[in-house]
């Protein structure tokens, strides 16, 4: 199954990106992983939240095939606990999902386009955490997801 973790805007915070460079590394040995960066959006200083997601909306869908799972990172989501998030990704592989796309969004959410899109939603928290440090916890989840699947030591050292 491949897996692509889309993004808006670059992770500018330096612990931050060796922690994420970390987990897509350790990634590559269960999957095949894909971290998509959407340049932040130019000259958008007196636009409004609305039109921000629009254009980020359109940009998103960009990155996204047909036949892709289009799962958001959206506070609305379903919770899981990290066991029941691997459990999620095994129906998803036992399902023949070629390409799982999660999708983290800019500052204000998503377009409705990008909530049209999605087949679901997955919250990591009911905190709101910032979106750089959302693709870290994200990472690690994802990591810790495969190593329960495969009866690794991570989970519970």
């Amino acid at each position: 199954m491949n897996i692509k973790l889309i993004v808006i805007s670059k992770t500018d915070i330096p612990y931050l990106q060796t922690g994420i460079d970390e987990y897509v590394g350790r990634l590559k040995h269960y999957c095949d992983f894909e971290l998509v960066v959407i340049p932040a959006l130019k000259n958008i200083g007196k636009a409004s939240p609305e039109e921000v997601k629009e254009k980020e909306g359109l940009l998103i869908l960009k990155q996204i095939e047909k036949a892709d799972q289009v799962v958001l990172l959206d506070e609305h989501g379903k919770e899981y606990t990290s066991v029941g998030f691997s459990e999620y990704l095994q129906k998803q592989m036992n399902a023949g999902t070629r390409t799982l796309a999660f999708i983290i969004g800019g500052a204000f959410g998503f377009s409705p386009a990008v909530y049209a899109a999605a087949q679901h939603k997955i919250s990591l928290s009911q905190m709101t955490f910032n979106h750089q440090m959302v693709r870290l916890f994200f990472t690690e989840q994802l990591y810790r997801a495969f190593t329960i699947l495969r009866h690794e030591k991570y989970h519970n050292n």
